[in-house]
């Protein structure tokens, strides 16, 4: 029975990613040994869209206030990306320390969060 799933986030500098990831998100973690963080995440959903590649994957946190969350992590010192409309949501990008970034949307699609996957 799948339980879950495991997302892994290549970085240039894991260690200034784990601590935005842990004091900047504010994800509560475990360390699994010798200072290597398996983060919590919210609930999770998975699309699949069609590519020529295989190599590219994205990962966006999702929000239902993202003016407000855009404003929350600027007063924690992160700028945030401009604010895109898309069809399917208000999208920015979270910079990381390592010079990679992370999407966060507020969804105007219906949301699968909310499924039983019995």
């Amino acid at each position: 029975m799948i339980f879950g799933a495991h997302v892994v986030v290549h970085s240039k500098d894991a260690a200034a990613d784990r601590a935005f990831l842990r004091d900047i998100l504010g994800f509560a973690s475990v360390d699994a040994g010798r200072g290597w963080l398996i983060f919590a995440l919210p609930p999770a959903e998975l699309a699949v869209h069609p590519a020529e590649a295989h190599e590219r994957h994205e990962l966006y946190f999702m929000c239902d206030d993202l003016k407000a969350e855009m404003s929350a992590l600027e007063k924690k010192g992160v700028r945030c990306s401009e604010l895109h409309e898309a069809r399917w949501g208000s999208i920015t990008k979270i910079p990381l320390p390592s010079g990679g970034e992370v999407g966060l949307y507020q969804p105007k699609h219906p949301i699968a969060l909310t499924l039983n996957s019995n």
